[in-house]
């Protein structure tokens, strides 16, 4: 289970973040994160400011449609995908928000394969 404090809940945190933040996707799953600091999806950094840091705790939320599986089947994948975010949560630069999306492909794959496309995609969208 992730903390209360690294739990992304409400519906316009979620929009935020697909909608302003960079993607990147792998085959069994797509990560959105917005990470202070970095600049946002289509949008150029402006070098005359400098970003602000922040103590707030990295969110986290998961996204899990019926295009996955039934009730059964999406309820596994999420506690997988929370599972592997959870041991990574430490790693997110603070303040960062991710929304983790499942494709049709989570239904199978093992906690490990899910760990090694979430790890690629954050390399990616922390570079």
């Amino acid at each position: 289970m992730l903390p209360a404090a690294n739990r992304l809940t409400r519906s316009q945190d979620f929009g935020l973040v697909v909608r302003r933040g960079r993607r990147a996707g792998r085959p069994r799953l797509v990560v959105h994160a917005l990470v202070p600091g970095l600049p946002a999806a289509g949008v150029e950094a402006e070098p005359t400011r400098t970003a602000q840091p922040t103590l707030d705790p990295s969110k986290v939320g998961f996204v899990v449609s019926k295009a996955v599986g039934n009730s059964v089947v999406r309820h596994r994948v999420s506690r997988k995908l929370r599972h592997v975010v959870r041991d990574r949560l430490g790693d997110l630069p603070a303040g960062t928000s991710l929304v983790v999306r499942a494709l049709a492909p989570a239904a199978e794959a093992s906690s490990a394969e899910l760990g090694h496309d979430f790890d690629a995609a954050l390399r990616r969208l922390l570079r």
